[in-house]
Formats: structure tokens, sequence, C-alpha cells
């Protein structure tokens, strides 16, 4: 075998073990975080996790969605009148009032490919049962902020942490899912609290690997930064304390090759329709 040949063969048996996760379902195909966006990621093999993100209802549902309000970028009002700003606070509403909202026909400006289609908020447990029984695991966002906590669109980081874990593993074995969170504080209460819980650091900025186990005051399952702040010297650096990594949200092929080149154990994506081949 040529060295070209032996390299290829290598690439592809790196590649086909990554971690391939849709990002909320799969946001460049489908409305996010619906049920519908989730069967459209299970379309393409070589996905193995899905990942989205979770706020809190008035009645104490885990509704699957990004923001802890009505996106107006997303979502309409059940006369088809687009929402305005932050008005519609999913914490001061019910999860079945949360569900006569439209959040999938209006055109995302930004996800062209999407399909246009009326698409509601679920509960997670929903989300659960349609796909749970598939060979499938979950990444789970925990969407805590000082600010929103402050601002009245979620309880404090405890409760917010203890409704989720108990939702989820009413479903799911711990092996099948991990949570993740921006907020750390989230991920600190976890580790004491949920320690069975494999925990995800998110971050958005320079990344300092000494750092982050240092603020963080543990080294967790799976760092996962933004991936154009990434370099091998830091995967290699989060590798030697056993640290898995996986950036988000990584949309091109070729970006995606260079990445499980740097030794990346997972990649978050919009477009599992465009997840190399193996």
């Amino acid at each position: 075998m040529s060295m070209m040949a032996l390299a290829l063969t290598l690439l592809s048996l790196t590649a086909s073990a990554v971690d391939w996760q849709g990002h909320r379902g799969a946001r460049g195909l489908y409305p996010e975080n619906t049920v519908g966006a989730m069967e459209e990621a299970l379309k393409f093999k070589a996905v193995t996790t899905l990942e989205l993100d979770v706020v809190v209802s008035k009645d104490k549902k885990i509704i699957v969605s990004h923001e802890p309000w009505m996106s107006e970028e997303i979502c309409s009002d059940k006369k088809g009148v687009r929402v305005k700003g932050r008005t519609q606070n999913l914490y001061q509403m019910t999860a079945a009032q949360i569900a006569e909202f439209d959040c999938g026909t209006l055109p995302h400006p930004r996800f062209p490919e999407q399909k246009k289609v009326r698409s509601t908020k679920p509960t997670l447990e929903e989300v659960l049962d349609r796909v749970k029984s598939k060979s499938i695991n979950f990444n789970i966002e925990i969407k805590s902020t000082v600010e929103d906590e402050r601002d009245g669109f979620q309880p404090d980081v405890k409760a917010f942490s203890d409704l989720v874990v108990a939702a989820v593993k009413r479903r799911l074995p711990v092996e099948r899912f991990t949570l993740q969170s921006f907020d750390w504080r989230v991920l600190r209460y976890l580790r004491s609290a949920h320690p069975d819980v494999r925990l995800v650091a998110l971050l958005e900025g320079a990344i300092d690997p000494e750092k982050v186990f240092k603020d963080l005051g543990f080294a967790p399952a799976v760092f996962s930064p933004y991936y154009k702040d990434l370099t091998r010297a830091h995967v290699e650096a989060f590798h030697r304390r056993g640290v898995k990594v996986i950036p988000w949200t990584v949309n091109e092929t070729r970006e995606m090759t260079e990445l499980v080149n740097l030794g990346v154990d997972g990649i978050i994506t919009d477009y599992p329709n465009r997840i190399p081949a193996p």
C-alpha cells in the first residue's frame, strides 16, 4: 500500500470513530430543536448523537428550545403573526401555551436549505419518546445565564439542573447522554449533586486549557469550544487530562476533515448531510 493510500485509509478509520452530532437536530435542513429536526438528523447514518437545548416552562416541563423566549427570527403566534423581541417568556407559559406557537414556517434567514414546515417547541419527553429507542445518544445543553435567572426567564441553577436531570433519567440511562452548558455554575452544581452524569464544558473565546481546569474546578468529560479557536496543541492538552474535545458548529465538509486531522473526538454540525464519507 502506498503512503497516500495508507494516509487515506487512516483518515477514513478516524472519521468513522468521530462522534458526529446533529446540532439542534439538523438545523440546516429542518426547523431547529423540533421532533422533525431530530428525525431528519437520524436519516444520516454517520450521526451518533443528537444535540439539543432545553429551558423550563411555567408548569416545570423541560422544553426543547435555544432561547427561554419565542424568537422573533423563527416564531409566530397562533394567528400567524411574527413575535417581537423577548415578549413571550417561556418560563411564564405552560407547555400547552408554548405548543400554540409555530417556529418552523417562517423562512430562516441564515439557513436557506431549511424546510418550511409548521413546527412547535416540544417537551424533552416528547423528543426522547420519539427517538430514544434508536441507537443514538443525546448531548443536552442547559440554556442558563446569570441574566436570564435575574430577569425571570429561568429558575435558579439548582432547580433548573435538577429538573433536567430528573426528566432525562426517567427515559435514558446515564451512558446515553451528556449535559452541557456555557454557564459553568450549572456544571459545578451538577458535578456535586449528580456525579454520575457526564459533563461538557462549552466555551466561546480564547482557549487556555489550564485556565479551563482552574476556573471550572475539575476536568469535564468533554471540552466543547468554537471550532475556529481550536488548535492541535489544545486538543493534545485536553487529551493528556483524559478530556475529549468536540468543537461546535462546523458546517463545511473541508473544515470537518481538517478537524478530524487535528484529532478531535466529535464534531457538532447543522448539516449532517455534509459529514465526510468514511
